[in-house]
């Protein structure tokens, strides 16, 4: 399955993209993050903390591995960061502190 590659902006709002992230993952999709520069690479990382958040109660939590992608803007080459969310069962440790 092709992931969902959602474009974060510096004015992007964490919580949002955090609900699509959820979202989508329960609907069985793969989610990628995408951004160009601190403020959106930023809100990207925020989301993902928030998105763990949301499912503090479930078995899982979400892992980002970011990777260096090369993207044309506006004609222009840029440099941007995608992370890589994967979900991964928590810990016994994890799941006993919560408790």
């Amino acid at each position: 399955m092709e992931p969902v590659t959602l474009r974060v902006k510096t004015n992007s709002v964490p919580n949002s993209i955090a609900s699509a992230i959820v979202g989508m993952t329960k609907e069985g999709k793969e989610v990628v993050l995408q951004g160009i520069g601190n403020g959106a690479v930023g809100q990207a990382v925020k989301a993902v903390a928030i998105a763990n958040k949301f499912v503090e109660k479930e078995t899982y939590k979400f892992v980002s591995e970011p990777v260096f992608v090369d993207l044309e803007v506006e004609g222009k080459e840029r440099t941007g960061l995608k992370l890589i969310l994967t979900t991964v069962e928590k810990t016994v440790e994890e799941v006993t502190e919560e408790a």
